[in-house]
């Protein structure tokens, strides 16, 4: 379950495209994680979400990402972050020490 706040939010039945925009806030409790961006898009028959603008995550760790676009496949777990042009995208992560055998172990995922 999660929270999403924003200046207007519209869901389209049709296309199953929710859209939040303006100062949005996504709150996950499950995972301890909160993303803030200007504009977030879920596209429920997808599993994508896309946030855009300003896009900052940030877990009860410190681990963080900043870009200004990011997208996260839910099916797959997987994540694009790109940044603003000319510009960087930032990552704080927690590496996390080898497991017996020599391979490392997952760190926490930063999104569900």
């Amino acid at each position: 379950m999660v929270t999403i706040e924003s200046d207007s939010q519209q869901a389209d039945n049709r296309t199953g495209v929710v859209t939040a925009t303006g100062n949005v806030r996504i709150t996950y409790p499950d995972r301890r994680m909160v993303a803030t961006s200007r504009q977030a898009q879920y596209y429920s028959k997808e599993g994508r979400l896309v946030l855009t603008g300003d896009v900052d995550v940030i877990d009860e760790d410190g681990q963080r990402i900043r870009a200004e676009r990011l997208v996260y496949r839910l099916d797959s777990e997987r994540l694009v972050a790109e940044p603003q042009s000319g510009r960087q995208v930032y990552s704080r992560l927690r590496l996390q020490p080898s497991q017996p055998g020599g391979t490392a172990a997952p760190a926490p995922a930063l999104l569900p």
